[in-house]
């Protein structure tokens, strides 16, 4: 559900979970965490390697029966623990999809937390409507690890 117009060359794409800021921000920044629910219906995350800092490095592979392998990296741009991610998203499979960026915000809403999630420029709509189905499971996928954490606190 968006929260605002968008452009067509961005997405935006909120979610809201059951879980505190810190817990869902740290989604995003332990490898351990992001590996666990990286990837839409079908996909294992098999590798994520987060060098979580301003200007640090990240990475991470996907993989499916039905679509192989699929590689995915970028940079951080800007972290403000447990409030803000901005990063660069790109395909490393040889997609000619221009580098994107990920603007990620967690806000506090009713005793959970409101993850935004804005990505831009896309090339045209047909390719920024193919990340909608990807995204948004994943986020499905995110929702119900939270559940799990939220459990039994993160480490």
């Amino acid at each position: 559900m968006a929260s605002r117009a968008v452009a067509d060359d961005e997405l935006l794409i909120d979610r809201v979970f059951a879980a505190p800021p810190d817990l869902v921000f740290a989604m995003w920044a332990s490898a351990r965490h992001f590996k666990a629910w990286l990837g839409p219906v079908g996909f294992t995350c098999t590798q994520a390697d987060l060098d979580f800092r301003e200007g640090g490095d990240w990475s991470a592979t996907m993989v499916s029966a039905q679509h192989g392998e699929a590689r995915m990296g970028g940079r951080y741009l800007e972290i403000e623990p447990d409030r803000r991610i901005v990063m660069t998203f790109r395909w490393l499979n040889g997609e000619p999809d221009p580098e994107t960026v990920v603007t990620l915000t967690f806000t506090p809403v009713d005793g959970g937390t409101l993850q935004s999630f804005h990505q831009t420029p896309f090339e045209n709509v047909p390719r920024r409507d193919s990340h909608v189905g990807g995204w948004s499971e994943a986020f499905d996928s995110e929702r119900a690890y939270l559940e799990t954490q939220v459990q039994e606190p993160v480490q």
